[in-house]
């Protein structure tokens, strides 16, 4: 159970290569797909479903044609997202799930952060459970370079247009991801960095699937260089040669700002993270700090080329709002 439908896939990939001598069938399960398709395959009775709890529980409410009681392993990948309470709340579909699957069977919680929430599971497990920890003085890794850039407010486009623009310069072939804090600043800031010609496409939930898997194999393929994302994209997804990441909004909890630049500089390669820090954010970016053991060094612009931009910048940026609004 993993919780985003992205990541589902991802998953399913690696058990088809690592299970393809096996014979290994798998089945996903996830919203925004055909459920008949879905069902069909449930009912052939593969060795693995790699499923979102949302959808899976769907199927456990609509239909009798399959059965969970079978279920020797079950595993939560991004466990502490799958337990958090607040905006997507996983409870209602995992106890349903839970109460489907059989008492005597193994369950294995995986995640890069550790929550209040996995620590209080592991206080409740009624066998003691196995509990392993990466050992690392920093939770971030070495090959990261952590940089902020101070910006005020009302520049922060136009310092982001001159930071891709400085890396597309210098390097065409690197591909950069930036993150951004809601679904419209997501399409707001693509349309605006497609009409400066930069070769972006953007991922966010109020994407139909369909586009969501377009959008995320175009950026794997290196058709677009530049994947624009909310934390859809911030969990687990493994895209082997990304060398930048931007944070267009200073993240409001440490764990994101650490599940945000795992983007990059992943399996031994090195990457650079970039966070733009307005005056409202200096308390946010002490909180990553503390938490990454870590202190970010500045990066420095020259300020007179973002003025020169600004006014092109700001009135792109109005245009594409305009367009954005739906009518």
């Amino acid at each position: 159970l993993p919780p985003r439908r992205e990541l589902a896939y991802q998953v399913a990939e690696q058990f088809r290569v690592l299970g393809k001598p096996l014979g290994l069938k798998d089945c996903v399960v996830v919203g925004g797909l055909d459920m008949v398709a879905q069902a069909l395959e449930l009912a052939r009775r593969p060795h693995v479903v790699i499923a979102t709890p949302g959808r899976l529980a769907d199927h456990l409410r609509s239909s009798s044609t399959f059965s969970l009681s079978k279920v020797k392993f079950l595993v939560l990948d991004e466990a502490d997202r799958l337990l958090e309470q607040g905006t997507a709340d996983f409870s209602a579909d995992l106890e349903l799930i839970l109460g489907a699957v059989p008492a005597r069977r193994q369950t294995l919680l995986f995640s890069a952060t550790l929550t209040a929430t996995l620590g209080q599971l592991r206080a409740l497990a009624a066998h003691s459970p196995f509990f392993w920890e990466a050992q690392a003085p920093v939770r971030t890794v070495e090959q990261l370079e952590q940089r902020y850039l101070l910006v005020p407010e009302a520049l922060k486009d136009a310092y982001l247009v001159h930071l891709v623009q400085s890396f597309q310069d210098q390097h065409q072939d690197w591909a950069i991801i930036i993150f951004t804090k809601t679904c419209k600043d997501c399409q707001v800031l693509n349309m605006m960095l497609r009409k400066f010609s930069f070769p972006c496409v953007a991922l966010h939930s109020m994407m139909k699937q369909k586009q969501r898997f377009a959008a995320l194999a175009k950026f794997k393929s290196s058709i677009f260089k530049i994947l624009i994302a909310t934390d859809v994209a911030a969990r687990g997804l493994d895209i082997p040669a990304v060398q930048v990441v931007i944070n267009h909004n200073t993240p409001g909890l440490p764990r994101i700002y650490i599940h945000r630049v795992g983007r990059t500089a992943r399996a031994g390669r090195s990457g650079m993270a970039i966070t733009l820090v307005t005056q409202y954010d200096i308390h946010l970016v002490h909180a990553i700090e503390e938490e990454i053991k870590l202190k970010l060094q500045e990066f420095s612009v020259e300020e007179q080329l973002v003025l020169d931009i600004l006014t092109q910048v700001n009135v792109t940026r109005r245009e594409c709002e305009i367009v954005s609004v739906p009518g």
